[in-house]
C-alpha cells in the first residue's frame, strides 16, 4: 500500500458535492483539475468508469491499465489507461492504499445469482449507471457499460485465483485523489450493495470534490 496525503485545501474546492448512498453522479472533469472521492464514514465501495468527454468510444480500459503497470489495485502514482492506452487519470494522493480493479459492478442478474432470486430488484450499481447515463444525455448507453474501479472496495485474490468480497480496508475520512490527464466523463455510483460486506452492510454516503 501507498498512502499519501493531499496538500489541498478543500475551502477552495471549486466544486464540492455529496452523493448519497445508492446515488449516482455523471460529471465532466477538465485536463488538469484535481478530483477526489472522500469515503464520509468508511467502509464504502465508490464504482467509476471513464469516458474520454471528446469521444465516449475512447474510456478506461482495465485490462490495459492492470497490465501495463502489472499491479490488480490502484494506489499513489498509478495510471488509468484508455482502451486506446492513452493516460485518463494519475492518482497523485490516497490515504486508504488500496483499490480494486477487478470486482466489477453489482446487478440486478448477479444480486440474483449470487443471493438469491428475490434478490433480482433490489437497486444496484449497473441501474445507477443506467440512469444516469439517462439523465447525462449525449447518447451514453447499456453497450458503453465496461470494467470499471470501485474506489475504497476490497477484493482480495486468493492463491487459486478466485475473487472473495471482504469488509472495507478504508475509513470515515479517507479519500482518494487523481489528476486529469484528459478531459473525462466520470461515471459513478455510489454502490447500494447490502448482501455482502463491501460496503459493511449498511451504505453511507461519499464527497466528490474538484480543484483547478
Amino acid at each position: 500500500m501507498s498512502l499519501t496525503l493531499s496538500p489541498l485545501n478543500p475551502e477552495q474546492a471549486t466544486y464540492d458535492e455529496v452523493i448519497e448512498a445508492g446515488d449516482g453522479w455523471m460529471y465532466e472533469i477538465k485536463k488538469g483539475q484535481t478530483f477526489r472521492i472522500v469515503d464520509l464514514e468508511g467502509n464504502q465501495a465508490v464504482d467509476i468508469l471513464f469516458y474520454s468527454a471528446a469521444n465516449a468510444d475512447e474510456r478506461y480500459s482495465a485490462v490495459d491499465t492492470i497490465r501495463e503497470q502489472r499491479a490488480i489495485y490502484l494506489t499513489t502514482g498509478s495510471t488509468l489507461l484508455s482502451t486506446e492506452l492513452n493516460p485518463m487519470l494519475t492518482i497523485t494522493a490516497d490515504t486508504c492504499g488500496r483499490h480494486d480493479t477487478l470486482g466489477g459492478a453489482c446487478a440486478a442478474e448477479s444480486n440474483m445469482v449470487r443471493y438469491a432470486l428475490e434478490k433480482r430488484y433490489m437497486h444496484n450499481c449497473r441501474d445507477t449507471f443506467l440512469l444516469q447515463m439517462a439523465e447525462y444525455g449525449h447518447d451514453y448507453s447499456k453497450r458503453d457499460l465496461t470494467s470499471n474501479v470501485n474506489f475504497f472496495m476490497n477484493v482480495p485474490v486468493t492463491p487459486d485465483g478466485k475473487l472473495t468480497f471482504e469488509d472495507g480496508i478504508s475509513d470515515a475520512g479517507k479519500y482518494v485523489e487523481m489528476k486529469a490527464e484528459m478531459d473525462v466523463v466520470a461515471l459513478i455510483s455510489n454502490c447500494p450493495q447490502l448482501n455482502n460486506p463491501c460496503n459493511a452492510y449498511n451504505p453511507t454516503p461519499i464527497r466528490l470534490l474538484i480543484w483547478n
